[in-house]
């Protein structure tokens, strides 16, 4: 089954990613990251994200974690947003604490080391994986039934398979 026909729940989503059910209701109600799949319709509904927010949303905690101020990490998420989101997994993230900039080569990540400053980076493709990981532990559902999957990883081909075969 693909990444994109699959949501998790908050309590999965903030396991995948590292953060704390606070920290994902703050940034959902703020708008940092809001869930794609499907939002909470007032007291009692479920948020859904898709594989894609949870990305974002360890990416959000490791920016954090380094000292990155939120509004700086809001302004690097529009600009993600704003993309669209595509080719996350190739992208490298730098920042050096007050700006975080979007590196898509080897040249540009020198580039900006040639600066002098300090600078610390996250590459995409490192999160993407880790999620994956995290998520093929967890459970997730289906978008269009609601069905519950239990320990689905959406790269596992076996998997696949045996889905496909049911």
């Amino acid at each position: 089954m693909e990444t994109e026909q699959i949501g998790y729940r908050g309590p999965t989503a903030c396991a995948a990613a590292g953060i704390t059910y606070r920290q994902l209701d703050y940034w959902a109600r703020t708008g940092l990251v809001e869930p794609s799949v499907r939002p909470a319709y007032g007291s009692g509904t479920q948020r859904l994200y898709s594989f894609r927010d949870v990305v974002v949303l360890k990416i959000v905690k490791r920016f954090l974690d380094t000292g990155v101020s939120l509004q700086n990490i809001r302004t690097a998420v529009q600009h993600l947003r704003e993309r669209g989101f595509r080719d996350l997994e190739r992208m490298t993230l730098m920042s050096d604490g007050a700006t975080v900039y979007e590196c898509t080569s080897p040249d540009e990540v020198h580039a900006l080391l040639q600066g002098g400053q300090g600078i610390f980076g996250i590459a995409v493709g490192v999160v993407w994986r880790d999620v994956e990981s995290a998520l093929s532990q967890l459970h997730g559902e289906r978008i269009d039934t609601g069905e519950t999957l239990v320990g689905h990883n959406p790269t596992d081909e076996l998997a696949r398979r045996r889905n496909r075969a049911v």
